[in-house]
């Protein structure tokens, strides 16, 4: 079966790949991808006990290297089929989240120009829609 390097079917196995490697992406074994291609990546990913900060919430670092993950599996999916090297990275915190809560992480790649990519990243509830965090990446594709 031939799939396009930038459908749904890429992601996915590029994504198991990535979290079943003995590196810091093993944090990311819980993400689900849902959709994709484009452009664009959407997981989701229950928190669990080891995603947890001090006040049992969803860890700010957590929150942050699904910014990078989800937004880099994006620009896979683009016409330049690359997934950069972040120049830059945000994150603007809305709400906690609760352990066992599913969240849902949409990346949407905004602009690709000669050297660098643009992506916006909004991760949510799953359970009532309501934004949690809001990340930008800004990667090096050139």
């Amino acid at each position: 079966m031939s799939f396009a390097r930038n459908g749904l079917a890429f992601l996915k196995q590029m994504v198991k790949f990535t979290t079943e490697m003995k590196s810091f992406e093993n944090v990311l074994q819980g993400v689900r991808v849902v959709d994709g291609g484009e452009g664009r990546c959407q997981c989701e990913m229950t928190v669990k006990e080891e995603h947890q900060n001090a006040d049992g919430t969803l860890h700010g670092g957590m929150t942050a290297t699904l910014v990078g993950a989800v937004s880099a599996w994006a620009l896979m999916t683009t016409e330049r089929q690359v997934p950069g090297v972040s120049v830059d990275l945000s994150v603007s915190f809305m709400k906690p989240v609760k352990i066992g809560n599913d969240i849902v992480i949409d990346a949407d790649t905004l602009k690709i120009g000669k050297t660098l990519a643009f992506c916006s990243v909004d991760i949510k509830l799953k359970s009532d829609g309501s934004l949690v965090a809001q990340g930008k990446h800004t990667t090096y594709v050139g």
